[in-house]
């Protein structure tokens, strides 16, 4: 609806009821389009649409990959999306990522934890639900300096102006994005996954990411000890969420299948088998087992039989049973493959390292399955980006036969290395990485997971030392306040970020001219007016 509809329509509410004439039209408009998204399931709709479009885009076209960083509280994520508005004048293709090791790190109420799923599960669509307000908030905050500036151009009289601010009203871009949400292995078994899924979708989440890792076992991906459960556990975790998402009525809803097999070496469970071949008999396969030929068996061995061989799989003391090293790219494989068959619409693959012609190797083989797979892949800040691409460069110039004797391989991360030749060209890979993986390795959407868990680190850090220190005050006005002045940063005018004017504005609506507002002369953000 167009504005000057929106106001007609809001009219015709108001004069349905004779005791309603002290309500203006126009600022009931003004509330509506400002409030565009009355529930979290009206969000979880529009941004599936979206996700689905960018997914059609990309198979079309891998330079339309999407983008997104983790976000670890709203007005993170708020000041994230309004910068991207302010650079690039459109959030098309930018999606915000909730990570689950951001949760239990910064959202727990048990305090810090580690990334093994011991954090509240309400504390996940919390996060979506919060992130959301303030995205909307952003909305109305902007879409209220509009109005300003329209009453304004009204009482000059500037026609030009006026019609040009009814434009950007009409054509105005909402700050709401998808969000692809964690949902780690699901919380427990099925039922859990379905019983957090609805909360998430509910909240807002048109995407939700779900590993293939026990529940109770959980690790962050790039640590040691990861477990993985056999397929048919996975694929009922993956219907779960699905179920979640038609019985809300998100039909296109997006799941994204994860798989930790490449740096997973131990499995909870033997996959049961009806038959040889079967997706049961397939992950069994990969066990590191030993033929039994003499018919010896010790107290409590588990075997299994392939074929027409008795096999004992290798089981630890912490009854886990452990793969064959060596298998992970093909169990990597067989997991996609069987994710994309069983109602996945997204693959990601947790490598140990940002290499895209390991990852492409893997997303070839599943795509002559499937053709269109697509992933969404990590940018870790677990990855030592700088030391990972520049032992890349230097095995490449070694098999060139290039001369790196100047280079110390296991030393590649000093600083003296940073405007040589070789650091040079390892940067501009990781310049284009994303890029580049997108056109050779299917990858659909790059997100950082904690990227703003170390900014908010390291900004502290830098504010810490000079506040501090000899620079005292001028530490932050230096630092910060000029920067955020002249690089026009949003929350500079922090009082009206958070939304002193709003308030001002909703006032006037209900008190009129009666109103006691914020924003007069003395206010001090006037300083800032410049």
């Amino acid at each position: 609806m167009t504005y000057r509809t929106t106001i007609e329509d809001a009219a015709m509410a108001i004069n349905s009821n004779k005791n309603w004439q002290g309500i203006s039209e126009e600022a009931v408009a003004r509330m509506r389009l400002q409030n565009r998204f009355c529930t979290g399931l009206d969000i979880a709709r529009y941004t599936a649409a979206i996700m689905r479009k960018d997914m059609a885009a990309y198979d079309q076209d891998p330079s339309k990959y999407t983008q997104s960083l983790g976000c670890w509280h709203g007005f993170i994520g708020q000041q994230k999306i309004i910068s991207i508005k302010k650079h690039f004048g459109t959030t098309s293709r930018r999606y915000l990522y909730l990570s689950g090791w951001m949760v239990a790190a910064l959202r727990s109420e048990f305090g810090p934890l580690p990334d093994q799923s011991m954090h509240e599960k309400t504390s996940v669509p919390a996060l979506i639900d919060e992130l959301y307000t303030f995205l909307r908030q952003a909305d109305a905050r902007e879409l209220g300096m509009i109005f300003r500036d329209l009453d304004k151009a009204r009482e000059a009289g500037d026609a030009p102006l006026q019609r040009q601010l009814l434009a950007s009203i009409d054509n105005y871009q909402t700050h709401v994005v998808p969000i692809i949400a964690d949902i780690d292995a699901g919380f427990g078994n099925a039922e859990a996954t379905y019983l957090l899924a609805k909360k998430m979708i509910e909240a807002g989440a048109c995407a939700l990411q779900i590993e293939n890792q026990v529940s109770d076992e959980k690790q962050c991906g790039h640590q040691d000890g990861k477990v993985t459960v056999p397929h048919e556990d996975f694929v009922a975790k993956i219907r779960a969420c699905r179920y979640a998402f038609l019985e809300l009525g998100v039909d296109n809803g997006i799941i994204v299948a994860r798989t930790d097999s490449l740096g997973a070496g131990l499995t909870k469970q033997i996959a049961f088998s009806a038959a040889e071949g079967d997706i049961g008999d397939l992950y069994n396969s990969f066990l590191d087992c030993e033929e039994v030929t003499d018919g010896k068996v010790s107290n409590g061995d588990v075997l299994i039989t392939r074929g027409s061989k008795i096999l004992r799989p290798k089981r630890l003391r912490s009854n886990l049973f452990q793969f064959r090293a060596g298998t992970g790219a093909d169990r990597c494989v067989l997991d996609c493959i069987n994710a994309l068959q069983n109602g996945a619409d997204l693959l990601w693959i947790e490598t140990e390292k940002p290499h895209i012609e390991q990852i492409a190797g893997m997303v070839d083989r599943i795509r002559e399955v499937i053709p269109n797979a697509k992933l969404v892949y990590n940018n870790s800040p677990s990855f030592n980006w700088t030391l990972n691409f520049r032992q890349q460069v230097f095995d490449v110039w070694l098999s060139q036969g290039k001369d790196v004797t100047r280079y110390n391989r296991a030393k590649l991360m000093s600083a003296e290395y940073d405007s040589t030749e070789l650091g040079l060209e390892a940067d501009e890979r990781i310049r284009t990485f994303q890029r580049d993986a997108a056109a050779r390795a299917g990858i659909f959407h790059h997100l950082i997971t904690l990227p703003t868990y170390h900014t908010a680190a390291l900004s502290t850090d830098n504010l810490a030392r000079e506040y501090f220190g000899e620079q005292g005050m001028l530490g932050y006005v230096a630092n910060v306040q000029r920067q955020e002045i002249r690089h026009g940063i949003a929350c500079v005018k922090h009082q009206n970020m958070a939304g002193s004017d709003l308030g001002d504005d909703h006032k006037e609506y209900f008190a009129g001219e009666a109103a006691l507002k914020a924003g007069g002369v003395h206010n001090t953000m006037n300083q800032f007016a410049a």
